[in-house]
């Protein structure tokens, strides 16, 4: 049997998000910069992303980043990030996941007990440090890109929800940020399908009334992602929090089509929006351990390092910590003869 298109991965999560890193089966992509090679994947290579991520080799909640060399004079090697309906700029969960694997598999050297390396995202450079002992990332400190709020306790007219107050903030991604309390959530994994519709609904919502754009890279524009926020469930945490990620586009006629899949972590670009969203607020400082729980009571903790600007807007630079786990090394490969060489969704779980 002649197959094609293999593919070589190692299989992670990160506080529980799972986060595939292909590491084999593609050489590189045209393109100057990360940024370059992720739009030329969307508009000549998105069979990659449909396969990874559509079953049968993937599933709702499933990201894939992609290793490719860089060209940056200062970064040790790049990837591109892919999730069900767009290529993030940065993620924080996937950062982590793609570290450990370059330490943990030897592709990048280790040095305990702490390694210190960069790599190029399609949002930019992020500086990483590694905590390492006996062959083990014991936790990834990364220094994101600026991240910035563009709106505070807007108001938005939801369709069935009516009028939700929220903030928008970029912390790798534009989000929509609201309180989960106003509907009844505690935000727990039993409540994830009230999450996902409520969640869905704001950030279709909020993306047509508050149009955002990066001001200096134009590429990311528009809200993408919803984070519902709520108060901590351990006395140990700053927040808790609920990122939904979209598996569909939404359609205010077919309430059958409010699909997404919950961030299983506490989400790093997420937390990242949060923190700069609660500083421009006045309620997180400079050098503040910020410590956010997820969904499944899983941590990240982030600081704010630095203030700066980002085009008209006040930002500041986070940083964030967290660990990924390696579960598995995988190979993907497609039979000539396979009816659906770039997967397909199944309504009952998509």
């Amino acid at each position: 049997m002649r197959f094609s298109k293999m593919i070589q991965a190692v299989e992670a999560h990160a506080a529980g998000e799972p986060g595939r890193v292909i590491v084999g089966g593609v050489l590189d992509v045209p393109g100057q910069t990360m940024f370059d090679k992720m739009q030329w994947l969307a508009a000549n290579g998105d069979d990659l992303r449909l396969r990874m991520l559509r079953e049968p080799r993937g599933y709702p909640a499933a990201n894939v980043n992609l290793v490719l060399p860089s060209n940056h004079p200062e970064a040790d090697a790049g990837y591109v990030i892919m999730e069900q309906v767009e290529y993030p700029g940065m993620s924080g969960t996937n950062t982590i996941c793609t570290v450990t694997v370059l330490l943990e598999t030897g592709m990048l050297p280790m040095q305990e007990p702490l390694t210190e390396l960069a790599l190029e995202t399609p949002a930019g450079l992020i500086r990483v440090r590694a905590a390492c002992h006996e062959g083990k990332v014991r936790s990834v400190t990364f220094r994101n890109v600026p991240a910035f709020a563009t709106h505070l306790d807007a108001p938005v007219e939801v369709p069935q929800l009516g009028t939700v107050t929220v903030d928008v903030a970029y912390g790798g991604m534009f989000y929509v940020i609201a309180d989960a309390e106003p509907f009844g959530l505690r935000l727990t994994p039993d409540e994830g399908r009230d999450i996902v519709r409520i969640s869905e609904m704001i950030k279709a919502a909020a993306n047509e009334q508050l149009p955002v754009v990066h001001p200096d890279q134009p590429g990311f524009a528009g809200i993408t992602i919803a984070q519902l926020s709520g108060p901590p469930h351990a006395a140990t945490s700053s927040r808790r929090n609920v990122v939904t990620v979209s598996t569909g586009k939404l359609d205010w006629d077919r309430p059958s089509t409010w699909t997404g899949a919950i961030d299983r972590s506490p989400c790093g670009t997420g937390t990242c929006a949060k923190m700069a969203a609660l500083h421009a607020r006045g309620r997180l400082g400079l050098d503040e351990p910020f410590v956010h729980e997820g969904i499944l009571g899983t941590t990240f903790t982030g600081r704010l390092i630095e203030e700066t600007t980002v085009g008209p807007y006040r930002a500041v630079v986070p940083e964030l910590t967290g660990t990924a786990w390696i579960t598995g090394f995988s190979s993907w490969v497609v039979d000539p003869e396979d009816p659906f060489p770039e997967g397909f969704t199944v309504g009952d779980i998509w």
